[in-house]
């Protein structure tokens, strides 16, 4: 029986890099827009500093003025540090709150602020708070293919990283491959080894890439047994340190395209995808 597949929508990585400001009533009927297609998860938010990432100072109005009670689809938020969490643990429609550990010690002060050790205690309160309000806490996995530092990676730097994760109660984690560097070879490698060391983990894929070279890393990450994978509209977004400008997210469309062909239903409305597409052209020039 083929495994259930987790399709992430992640319009917070879209539009959290994006420099013209969108409005939010706009952002509110582009995420209503998507709710509609039936996604297993919607990425809509940041808790986080407005300074640090203007774009998303208004996710908690942006929240509470969503309708997702005809939507099967269940919210994600990103957050940076414990008062972040203590934000998004008040919103009921929130499910799942998301926390960006990284392999390597460079991003990981790049992007909050603290040293590795010092994230592992924040972990393990947002971890506290999610429990405590019936929220699940997603570990991403930054730098989870390499990076451009020179900073230390191997495939048993992620394996004890995940040791630990499971030992503080986590169980999905998903890795990112954050500058769009990952060969194929190593997404197999990689995954294949942590589904047989964690069987009973959800190991979910968040790709930057290259428009060439999105059907590879794919076809790597799935032909490993990985059955959950972030994507935007038309690959929008990505990190803004990858050396070329045309990495971005993995396209959703090419997602849902690649599942197809493996005869792997994803239950989606298509029609509902292909209004939502037609917003976010309106969105992004």
């Amino acid at each position: 029986m083929e495994q259930k597949t987790t399709l992430v929508e992640c319009p917070r990585d879209a539009l959290q890099g994006y420099s013209k400001w969108v409005p939010t009533e706009k952002k509110i009927a582009y995420y209503q827009s998507l709710l509609k297609v039936g996604f297993s998860i919607l990425d809509c938010g940041s808790f986080v500093s407005p300074k640090a990432v203007p774009q998303m100072a208004d996710t908690a109005e942006v929240i509470n003025r969503l309708d997702c009670s005809h939507s099967p689809t269940q919210l994600l938020t990103i957050v940076a540090n414990v008062r972040g969490a203590e934000e998004a643990v008040k919103f009921d429609k929130i499910s799942y709150i998301g926390y960006p550990l990284s392999i390597s010690e460079n991003f990981q002060m790049r992007n909050t602020g603290k040293t590795i050790q010092e994230s592992i205690p924040i972990v393990k309160e947002i971890i506290r708070l999610a429990k405590q309000d019936n929220k699940q806490v997603v570990v991403y996995l930054s730098m989870g293919f390499g990076n451009p530092y020179g900073d230390p990676w191997s495939p048993e730097i992620i394996v004890e990283r995940v040791h630990d994760l499971e030992a503080m109660g986590i169980q999905t984690v998903s890795l990112s491959d954050t500058v769009g560097s990952a060969q194929s070879k190593d997404i197999y490698s990689l995954f294949t080894t942590l589904k047989q060391k964690f069987p009973l983990f959800e190991f979910g894929a968040h790709f930057h890439t290259h428009p060439h070279h999105w059907r590879e890393k794919m076809n790597a990450a799935y032909r490993a047994g990985c059955r959950r994978f972030d994507g935007t509209i038309m690959g929008r977004g990505g990190c803004p340190m990858a050396a070329d400008h045309l990495v971005g997210n993995m396209p959703s469309e090419k997602i849902i395209s690649f599942l197809a062909a493996q005869n792997n239903p994803t239950n989606l409305d298509l029609l509902a995808f292909e209004s939502a597409y037609n917003q976010a052209l309106t969105i992004f020039d």
